[in-house]
């Protein structure tokens, strides 16, 4: 594949050594600070993070029961996290004693899970002494893991359900409960598939697993390249081209690889010089970056692993998750759009050529197959395909296309001319590292998979979420209005504390059953929560994405941060509208493609204009500009018309759109422009 424009390459320079350092520091704080070994320790995790790619794209293929695959699944991903991730940041890039104890004992305590087969599961209420130490052995062994990958944050919000189970009896009410002995508790979470290998490990070890797979085929086939190249090449040279390309980039980048920080910071590297070339300011083109990465958590075909576990969840297909996400996505995009419109009007944005640009048509004559990920495992499950067969499909479609070029190439041309030393060529192959990187990927959501598998075995053990949903249904007085807004503070302050997975699979089971008892429709329930779980992407102390575009761009992580705010608020006020009345569910296409086809399509084609229209007023109001730069009043107008357009009711959006119509005509006769 061809090199970024001379102009591009040139200007990367602004983005200093340092500032990628700082970068993928914010990634590590996500996915882990992973060791660097070489050598036979090196040789030995590639061949252990190969192998357990191969096994479970054979799992995808072959039929492996489900009681042996989530264990398993759970064994091998300690057993690396313990060989990749240190203790502490002073043993760094070495493997320790204890290291291999921990991974030995991982494996160990797996093992005599499966070795127990149904008696071990029989006697889940019962458990004898071996019982009980090998599950408080996983159970310390799951936390340290996820102590490892994605610091303390996690396991002691886990610490804190396993003590709940443990001493409810001596809680006030209503959080009371009859507390249980540790044999009874940890018989759930070992010994049954209810707690540590439930439904956030079975998505782990059946999807997640392969989507990170399919997403290191991808990135080592080069296609990650060719959308930023074709991106550039699509919307560069005028003012708002710059914008206009983080915003197709982010969606090209983020829809297969489903990771905010990565797309950001991957985006960001590139995207920034030319940024600051139109006139970008550092916080907001900062903010910007971070926002696109967002959009790579809500962007079809992937949506980030919380959403497989919507669509275990809700026992429905992921073709169905997928259909639920596009109208969001659409309008999360069209906040973008026209934020990046307005900033370069707002700012005075001049044009930026870059020469040596590929053509369009260059790009997409010789790298056209990169297209496939998009839309390969859609027409896969369009096929009838499970999502589990989609995916594995999907990624042998990307290994094969990649020898179309040469450059793309998973396996060098020369292995098979019979040139060179062919074993040597082979281990050194973007094959071998797509299948080593697909494993490694995966490692820090499978321990916070597991991790959350505790806390969903507590939560039903103990009968947390009911309680927790009648407590906010009480506290709102029985509004949904304000149940909806309770609860999206609480997914809101949940998402302070953890990442996106696992502050979703928290509030699916405590705060979800609130809105549910009220009408709202279990899809749709399940969908708020996603999104505003996804605000933890940008809300500190957790605002992993903006932190890096900052330490990018050299701007102040905080005020990125509420650039990034600026730039995501008006979409992400859209959730309302599909709880709080029947007719918003259109935006979520009405839940099915079953449902879909006896819908109202003029209702869908309604409240999704309305929506659009609400997305632009807010876009309006919070940049301070429309037709021309806007006063006080206007912008007020705008801000109460873009919220009276989000609650979905005739009255409301009448509302909404007389605010809107008289503030773009009083911006129309108003002739003197306001002082910038």
């Amino acid at each position: 594949m061809t090199e970024p424009s001379a102009a591009v390459a040139s200007d990367a320079a602004i983005v200093s050594d340092e500032a990628l350092r700082k970068a993928k520091e914010f990634i590590e704080e996500e996915e882990g600070a992973a060791n660097h070994l070489a050598g036979w320790r090196a040789a030995l995790i590639t061949l252990l993070a190969v192998g357990v790619s191969v096994y479970h794209l054979y799992t995808a293929y072959g039929i492996v029961p489900a009681q042996v695959l989530r264990p398993v699944h759970v064994g091998l991903v300690l057993l690396l996290t313990f060989l990749l991730f240190p203790m502490m940041k002073r043993y760094r890039d070495r493997i320790m004693w204890w290291d291999l104890l921990a991974a030995a004992l991982a494996i160990a305590s797996i093992a005599y899970m499966i070795h127990g087969g149904d008696d071990l599961m029989d006697r889940n209420t019962t458990p004898n002494g071996w019982d009980i130490f090998f599950g408080v052995a996983l159970i310390a062994l799951v936390m340290e893991g996820m102590r490892r990958t994605t610091g303390w944050i996690m396991p002691a919000v886990t610490g804190a359900f396993v003590l709940y189970a443990l001493f409810g009896a001596y809680l006030p009410s209503p959080w009371t409960h009859k507390g249980y002995e540790v044999g009874r508790l940890i018989g759930h979470l070992y010994m049954t598939l209810e707690g540590i290998f439930g439904v956030a490990v079975d998505v782990s070890s059946s999807l997640i697993i392969l989507f990170t797979i399919f997403g290191a085929f991808l990135q080592f086939s080069g296609a990650g390249k060719f959308y930023i190249d074709f991106s550039f090449s699509a919307m560069g040279g005028k003012p708002t081209g710059a914008g206009r390309t983080v915003v197709l980039a982010s969606f090209l980048l983020g829809g297969p690889s489903g990771s905010g920080v990565a797309t950001t910071v991957t985006l960001g590297s590139v995207a920034w010089p030319m940024l600051a070339k139109v006139g970008y300011e550092r916080n907001a083109a900062g903010g910007l970056l971070a926002a696109g990465g967002l959009g790579a958590i809500i962007s079809p075909p992937v949506l980030g692993a919380a959403a497989f576990l919507i669509a275990e969840f809700l026992k429905i297909s992921y073709l169905d998750v997928l259909l639920m996400a596009v109208i969001p996505t659409l309008l999360f995009y069209l906040a973008l759009f026209l934020m990046v419109e307005i900033d370069a009007r707002k700012y005075g944005m001049h044009e930026a050529v870059f020469e040596k640009v590929d053509s369009l048509w260059h790009l997409t004559r010789h790298y056209w197959f990169h297209f496939l990920s998009l839309v390969s495992i859609v027409v896969f499950m369009m096929w009838g395909f499970s999502p589990v067969l989609s995916v594995f499909w999907a990624t042998m479609v990307s290994g094969v296309t990649s020898f179309l070029r040469p450059e793309c190439a998973l396996i060098p041309y020369d292995v098979f001319r019979g040139r060179g030393p062919i074993l040597k060529q082979l281990w050194e192959s973007n094959l071998v590292k797509a299948l080593e990187g697909g494993t490694i990927g995966v490692l820090n959501v499978a321990a916070t998979c597991a991790g959350a598998g505790i806390i969903v075995g507590v939560v039903t053990l103990t009968g947390l979420g009911l309680k927790f949903s009648s407590i906010v249904i009480d506290l709102a007085g029985g509004s949904l209005l304000l149940t909806a807004v309770y609860t999206s503070l609480v997914v809101w302050v949940v998402g302070l504390a953890v990442p996106v997975t696992a502050s979703y699979i928290i509030c699916a089971v405590i705060a979800a059953p609130a809105l549910i008892k009220l009408g709202v429709p279990d899809f749709a329930a399940h969908m708020f929560i996603f999104y505003y779980a996804v605000l933890s992407e940008v809300s500190p102390p957790t605002a992993l994405s903006p932190f890096a575009a900052a330490a990018i761009t050299g701007g102040d992580p905080y005020k990125t941060t509420l650039q990034c705010w600026k730039y995501t608020v008006p979409a992400f006020l859209v959730p309302f509208m599909f709880v709080l009345d029947p007719s918003g569910l259109g935006l979520l296409l009405m839940g099915s493609t079953k449902a879909l086809a006896g819908a109202n399509w003029w209702s869908i084609a309604e409240v999704t204009f309305t929506a659009a229209v609400g997305v632009a007023a807010l876009a309006a109001g919070f940049q301070g500009w429309a037709l021309k730069r806007t006063n006080a009043f206007e912008r007020m107008m705008f801000l109460a018309a873009g919220i009276a357009l989000v609650y979905p009711t005739a009255a409301s959006d009448l509302l909404g759109m007389g605010l809107v119509i008289a503030a773009l005509a009083m911006q129309y006769f108003r002739r003197a422009p306001l002082p910038a």
